[in-house]
């Protein structure tokens, strides 16, 4: 499912000689074992009661916020993240976890009258027991945090497998997050694909951040075992820009977008698409936008577009870009480590590859439009369907192209990227599968729905 590993090793992107994790996989056996000690915590878990559970995941958000400069720190050096991006990524990090504590003591259920006679008729929310995340590196403390913190304040325990990248990051999160938490009851399994198979195999419910090509595995060996599943998949973004937007601002917020974190993130903007009249303005603001972005070492606070997570994926942006009209960009920096610049690109074929695969780096595409019916279309023309950036000082333009978008989210007059951790994240078509993650939606993911009939004792 991902890439099997016979050891773990993870470095820092901005100096690949710096060797963070070098270990052992610790393989098929160790994964399932990892899930039956968590399946033998369950139980006490769940019927702890809910000031309990509330009370560790509060303690869990204070641990974290005590540490904030130190995991800051070390998203920095082993997954390349800008300080400023991990300062935030951080400080959400402990805003999910405090918004998940108040949740044991959400209800459970309802309570309805009966079609004839005496009695109720009840619906109440339970755990599926163990719940196995399988996590990416680019958003190392947040991504596992809103996948484990709502399955654990719905009663369940957690066996996070996360990138091999991140293996650093996970361990320090697992650290502290074990402290406030009884034994078994949250487990960091490092690894790849031999663990990840594992835990599919084990686990009773799944959740799953990544590319498209795993989390479709991961979808039919959860299916196949019939658990429960979600999977956030991969996207190529689309920023739409009408005629009437204010140009300067939308290309600040189309730049920020990609190439913020040298666009490793699954809601980053790779196509733009100007409408009409804006093809002009937005052609000669943007590239100056992505000009003016500051690429270089992600520890330095004024750095906006850091280092690619390895070789390869540095060597897969710097090619897509190969044989192209470049506007902006189009070079790789002679900087120590894995660079490339943010890019912007035009009279793209239509059946080039940028327009139809994730790139998941600092590279767009500036696509024309002949109206907003054609932007939706061009937009809608791809297998992905996760976020679209509408840029308009028009509301009904606005209204009246978002319904026809195939996307999961629509952000109006802002970046692409940028997350709600209160509301429901996820997309359509190949960019996800099953319910949606964060918010209440988590809490109904993690729990199966069971009704009850109540008839008093003696009726027929």
């Amino acid at each position: 499912m991902t890439t099997a590993v016979s050891s773990v090793t993870s470095r820092n992107p901005a100096d690949p000689s710096d060797v963070l994790v070098s270990s052992p996989a610790p393989g098929a056996f160790a994964a399932v074992a990892a899930v039956e000690l968590a399946r033998a915590a369950q139980p006490g878990w769940s019927t702890g009661g809910a000031a309990a559970r509330s009370a560790a995941l509060g303690a869990v958000a204070a641990a974290l916020e005590a540490a904030a400069d130190e995991l800051t720190a070390l998203a920095v050096r082993e997954v390349g993240k800008p300080l400023t991006e991990a300062r935030a990524e951080v400080a959400r990090t402990v805003a999910i976890w405090r918004y998940y504590a108040q949740a044991p003591y959400e209800p459970l259920g309802a309570v309805y009258e009966t079609a004839a006679g005496p009695g109720l008729l009840l619906t109440r929310r339970r755990p599926y027991g163990v719940a196995g995340l399988l996590t990416p590196w680019n958003f190392p403390f947040a991504i596992p945090s809103w996948k484990a913190a709502p399955a654990l304040a719905a009663g369940n325990t957690v066996v996070l497998k996360p990138a091999p990248e991140a293996t650093a990051c996970a361990r320090r999160l697992a650290f502290l997050v074990e402290q406030a938490l009884p034994a078994g009851v949250f487990t960091v399994l490092p690894g790849g694909a031999t663990e990840g198979n594992a835990l599919v195999s084990a686990a009773d419910v799944v959740s799953f951040t990544g590319s498209t090509t795993v989390g479709r595995a991961v979808v039919h060996a959860a299916t196949a075992r019939g658990i429960p599943v979600q999977a956030e998949m991969g996207g190529l973004n689309a920023a739409l820009v009408l005629p009437d937007a204010d140009i300067e601002q939308a290309a600040l917020h189309i730049a920020a977008a990609i190439a913020g974190y040298a666009g490793q993130k699954c809601t980053a903007t790779s196509r733009v698409i100007a409408v009409g009249a804006a093809l002009d303005p937005l052609r000669e603001a943007l590239p100056q936008a992505l000009r003016a972005v500051a690429v270089g070492d992600p520890a330095d606070a004024s750095t906006v577009c850091g280092p690619l997570i390895n070789e390869p994926a540095r060597d897969r942006v710097s090619s897509a870009w190969d044989g192209l009209s470049v506007l902006a960009g189009g070079t790789v920096p002679g900087l120590p480590g894995w660079y490339a610049a943010p890019t912007l690109v035009e009279k793209v074929p239509p059946d080039h590859p940028l327009l139809r695969e994730e790139v998941f780096g600092p590279v767009a595409a500036l696509l024309p439009a002949d109206d907003l019916a054609h932007a939706v279309r061009i937009t809608n023309s791809v297998p992905y369907g996760l976020v679209t950036s509408v840029h308009s000082a028009g509301l009904d333009p606005v209204l009246h192209g978002l319904d026809r978008l195939d996307t999961g989210m629509i952000r109006v007059n802002a970046p692409s990227t940028g997350v709600d951790f209160h509301l429901p994240f996820g997309g359509a078509k190949e960019s996800g599968h099953g319910p949606r993650e964060q918010g209440r939606a988590a809490l109904e993911f993690y729990t199966c729905s069971r009704t009850y009939t109540l008839s008093p004792a003696g009726t027929m």
